[in-house]
């Protein structure tokens, strides 16, 4: 082909489009090996397993079922005094010109299933007054109690954690019947509000902590 009297040659159709070609190339690698980086990608990432009330509430009791058990204080108030005394645990030894004052001593059978927090074996009754509700002593049990979980509440989501709050329960059944009952009257806390926290390990949720 001529052109203003020169000859030109028809060059290669490589020679004209190679260049294009060749970027198509790359770009459709280029995009391969992104469509590869991508997938790799979310194989990798797992998804996180869900943590159930029935999964916490198993967890929290396991805890507490290793453990030896808790000494739980029985706060007495007059009636769990009169209860002691019908269920042979202490009698009345002494009492005082105000009428409302006395010294009790533990008995044997008393003996058998508490102490006194403060020692020795005679608990000084000092109301401030004949029908005063608030005043108590303390006995101790001398077997430990387990603790229950109850009332699960819903899963929540903290950052990378989870919650749930929940009652936690005495379990006195450990103690005779006549020391249950003193344990119920008022003065004595049975049921505590707590929230466990729990952490993914090895993509399994563990219980982290109780508060």
């Amino acid at each position: 082909m001529e052109k203003n009297g020169v000859a030109k040659e028809f060059e290669p159709f490589q020679a004209v489009y190679g260049g294009n070609v060749k970027n198509a190339v790359k770009i459709q690698a280029l995009a391969a090996l992104v469509l590869l980086g991508a997938g790799g990608f979310l194989a990798g990432c797992k998804s996180v397993p869900e943590l159930t009330q029935d999964q916490a509430k198993t967890m929290i009791q396991a805890k507490y079922d290793k453990d030896s058990g808790t000494v739980f204080n029985i706060a007495v108030n007059d009636r769990g005094m009169q209860q002691g005394v019908h269920a042979n645990y202490w009698l009345g030894v002494k009492r005082y010109p105000n009428g409302y004052w006395g010294d009790f001593k533990l008995t044997p059978d008393g003996m058998k299933v508490v102490k006194l927090q403060n020692g020795g074996d005679t608990i000084q009754w000092r109301p401030e007054g004949p029908k005063d509700p608030t005043y108590t002593i303390v006995v101790v049990p001398l077997v430990t109690s387990k603790l229950k979980t109850r009332n699960i509440g819903d899963v929540q989501t903290i950052a990378d954690t989870r919650t749930v709050t929940y009652m936690e329960d005495v379990d006195l059944s450990n103690l005779p019947a006549p020391l249950q009952a003193i344990a119920q009257n008022p003065g004595n806390k049975l049921s505590t509000q707590r929230v466990a926290t729990f952490t993914l390990v090895n993509g399994a949720w563990t219980l982290q902590s109780i508060e």
